[in-house]
């Protein structure tokens, strides 16, 4: 065994082998693989081998893609099948929703390159005889995915690796894993000892106990999932051809043929069972649990009524194993919290489907710094401390229940909540707040009239017009929004300027005075943005988005030169946020405050510290939305107390709550981006339309580059705002963009702009389709609607509602 590598990982699944095929890709050799047992015998080797390209997120498409591809030419480059069966795959819609679904996905998958069709029942049973299509209204065929061999797929990227020059250490478990002085680790084996520059935790169901090695929580919990081998069927005999794979949301069960019988394998939607709590047993290794069937009966009744001859069909064999799931269902990948050059690649609950995807793209992360794909809903980071224990238990068990069911734009469901509060929840729970979770804080989305439930869907709901309110109250009142969950830094020290000049794009704002400003990678891709405000000489105060708090607290903390004396302190719990913002705040303010808020003595874009109804604030004159306004960041403790003076002294000015649903509209009518929609480390500040925000005489991180994009005009996409003709449905994101019938690029987000009464949209187009007034088309819900390209925000072009 080796003394030395660059790269020790963890776990010898599909993930693993993955990640160590695709970092020899990258030109990485010097890399090892360590597992307690042989290959795959943790939970790969007992999976179904599914591989779907049906997804309703657009980079998690690209990662199904790429593995079904990968299987496919895997076996001629290095010589060893992958068992690879191109059968294909539908997905049963048997819900209008369901319907509405299928046609964003498949815009979704066109934009990637994934052939899909919406087809009707008779042509499913065309397709796969043997269904019952009772029911079902249509199907999303997507003949270029469907399942392979997982120990083959897996051992072959395994050979793929050692001719990489990788090596694979099996039978030796890692036992601990200890931080040297110099920033290398020890892994420490059964069998000796490797030091390595980089380890990844790769190790599946045993990855919160690798995790606890260092300090980690991981927030990921084992489900028990079964799936049923039928004995051969005669009607499976006479086929003519492999069948395809079928997702059943009815039954929740996927149904696959198995040489001449067949697989049938539900998600139970209720009763799911997590496994092993308090950490795996170390000898678990190729092992099944207990099958269970007694609690499987509702949904393989459902599923003999989908597929007949499964009723009397003889069961073979009943496979039960422990399966991964985080909180979101989604794996982690990236670097670890707070711990340089510790990463992530776990934690995938259809891992044959995603390891290799996940393996390259981090790969490239690893060796590059960045990834050609935006992967922020990958991140291991997404999560924090609060994930893990009852509220990571409550939140797999759910996702679980849903795997097949429709994913609902602005829903999100209450299992394990609230785990993150501000002082003033339960006022606005009282006030009728509907709320969405973000990096587990609770925040409003919109105030919903008593006795009203949210109605979830792809067209515009029930909440429209009560939104369309509270956009109005902003825009000829004032309206107040609680942004506590913001991500907050105090940046300070006497070499705290020359750090953010140097880890910033744009320019470091003199004292008093407030700037954006984004970090960017090596390769000039924009990392993070934040709102800079100097309030001294050496003291800076930096806002970001919630969900980036650990990742910029990262990105800030590892930027650091040793000889720097800058303290950077995370603060984010410390304050409280409420913007009050709207043609009236200044009135408003004006009778709580003795601070002169003229536009003379407190300009847009400043900061000062004042006191606002006895509370001590950070004031800073910013508004999201595009209005006159003010921040007011202050002691958490403070809150209950500001909000009610707010509120009362903002009765007579007609003051209204507003929730995420009025201001992503609002933000939307001044064409404000948005950071991991529009904002992404696939794109510099060129292509997203934000060379106002760079600084070129900054020595800023990726200048190089930036510079070159600019002076060569070399991009391959530039972002457009557009107006769009829509009906009763608006872009969500991620919907194809054509121009005279071709796909020329896809939208990031949009909504309807309820001041400007149009539908607005963000796009990412090729470059000659970028003028202002040049017309195009987006596919919303399968209708194409023309949209305009605009030059302005739709809403005050030259920001004279911002400088009142």
């Amino acid at each position: 065994m080796k003394s030395h590598a660059r790269v020790a990982v963890v776990g010898g699944g599909v993930m693993g082998v993955g990640l160590l095929y695709h970092l020899t890709k990258e030109g990485w050799s010097d890399v090892v693989l360590l597992d307690k047992g042989e290959l795959t015998s943790g939970s790969t080797w007992h999976a179904a081998g599914l591989i779907p390209h049906f997804i309703g997120s657009l980079n998690m498409a690209k990662v199904h893609l790429y593995t079904s591809q990968l299987y496919q030419r895997l076996e001629a480059e290095v010589g060893q099948t992958t068992g690879w069966h191109g059968c294909g795959s539908i997905r049963l819609a048997t819900t209008q929703d369901e319907v509405d679904w299928f046609h964003y996905v498949q815009g979704v998958l066109n934009c990637v390159g994934a052939e899909c069709h919406l087809i009707s029942p008779a042509e499913i049973s065309e397709l796969h005889p043997l269904l019952n299509t009772e029911g079902v209204l249509l199907g999303a065929y997507t003949p270029g995915d469907g399942h392979t061999d997982p120990a083959s797929s897996t051992m072959a990227m395994a050979a793929g690796a050692r001719q990489g020059g990788a090596d694979i250490y099996v039978r030796n478990r890692v036992v601990d894993i200890k931080r040297r002085s110099n920033g290398e680790w020890d892994v420490i084996t059964e069998k000796g000892t490797i030091v390595a520059e980089h380890v990844v935790n790769a190790a599946g169901g045993f990855a919160p106990q690798i995790g606890a090695m260092v300090g980690l929580e991981v927030p990921i919990v084992n489900m028990v999932h079964q799936y049923l081998v039928t004995e051969d069927l005669d009607a499976v005999k006479s086929l003519e051809r492999e069948i395809p794979v079928v997702r059943d949301p009815r039954a929740s069960c996927y149904y696959r043929q198995e040489r001449q019988g067949l697989i049938i394998g539900p998600y139970e939607t209720e009763g799911a069972q997590p496994w092993a709590l308090d950490g795996i047993d170390w000898s678990f290794d190729a092992e099944l649990l207990p099958p269970d069937i007694e609690r499987l009966i509702p949904w393989l009744e459902s599923a003999g009524r989908r597929v007949p001859v499964f009723e009397n069909a003889g069961i073979k064999r009943v496979v039960s194993g422990p399966i991964t799931h985080t909180p979101d269902g989604g794996f982690l990948i990236g670097p670890a919290p707070g711990l340089a050059n510790f990463w992530m690649c776990c934690g995938a609950g259809i891992g044959i489907t995603q390891g290799p995807g996940a393996g390259k793209y981090l790969a490239q992360w690893m060796t590059h710094g960045q990834t050609e794909i935006n992967v922020r809903e990958m991140e291991a980071r997404r999560f924090g401390s609060w994930s893990v224990g009852n509220y990571g238990i409550a939140k797999a068990v759910d996702e679980y229940h849903q795997m097949y069911q429709v994913h609902y734009p602005g829903e999100y469901r209450e299992a394990g909540r609230p785990v993150r509060t501000t002082p003033i929840y339960d006022k606005l729970a009282h006030r009728g707040a509907v709320f969405a979770e973000t990096f587990g804080w609770e925040r409003p989305k919109w105030f919903a009239p008593p006795g009203v439930e949210e109605s979830y869907g792809h067209r515009r709901m029930n909440y429209f017009e009560t939104v369309s309110e509270e956009c109005k109250a902003v825009r000829e009142r004032v309206g107040v929004i609680d942004l506590s969950a913001f991500s907050k830094f105090d940046v300070t020290g006497i070499d705290a300027e020359g750090f953010l000049d140097r880890v910033l794009a744009n320019r470091v704002p003199r004292k008093g005075r407030v700037t954006l400003a984004h970090a960017l990678t090596d390769l000039g891709g924009i990392e993070s943005e934040f709102t800079v405000t100097r309030f001294d000489a050496h003291r800076f105060y930096l806002l970001s988005a919630a969900v980036a708090r650990i990742h910029d607290h990262d990105w800030l903390m590892q930027h650091r030169r040793e000889e720097e004396q800058v303290d950077i302190n995370d603060v984010t719990e410390d304050y409280g946020t409420l913007l009050v913002t709207g043609p009236r705040s200044r009135e408003l303010l004006a009778e709580l405050t003795d601070a002169d808020l003229s536009s003379a003595a407190f300009p847009w874009l400043s900061g000062q510290e004042i006191e606002v109804a006895g509370v001590r604030a950070r004031g800073i004159r910013v508004s999201y939305v595009g209005e006159l306004g003010w921040e007011l960041h202050h002691a958490m403790s403070d809150m209950e107390t500001l909000y009610g003076a707010l509120m009362k002294s903002g009765e007579r000015f007609g003051i209204a709550d507003f929730g995420l649903y009025a201001m992503d509209a609002l933000r939307m009518e001044k064409a404000y981006r948005a950071w991991g929609l529009e904002l992404t480390t696939e794109l510099t500040p060129i292509e997203a339309g934000m060379e106002r925000f760079v600084d070129f005489d900054s020595p800023f991180i990726g200048k190089d580059v930036v510079i070159e994009r600019t002076r060569n005009g070399n991009t391959e996409s530039r972002l457009v705002y557009l107006s769009v003709d829509a009906v009763d449905a608006d872009a969500h994101g991620n919907e194809p963009v054509y121009a005279d019938g071709r796909l020329i690029g896809l939208t990031t987000s949009g909504a309807y702009g309820h001041a400007v009464e149009r539908s607005i949209a963000f796009a990412f187009v090729e470059p000659e389709f970028a003028a202002p007034n040049t017309n195009l088309e987006i596919s919303i819900l399968g209708r194409r609607c023309t949209a305009q390209v605009v030059s302005d925000p739709l809403y005050d072009p030259r920001n004279e509602r911002l400088r009142a």
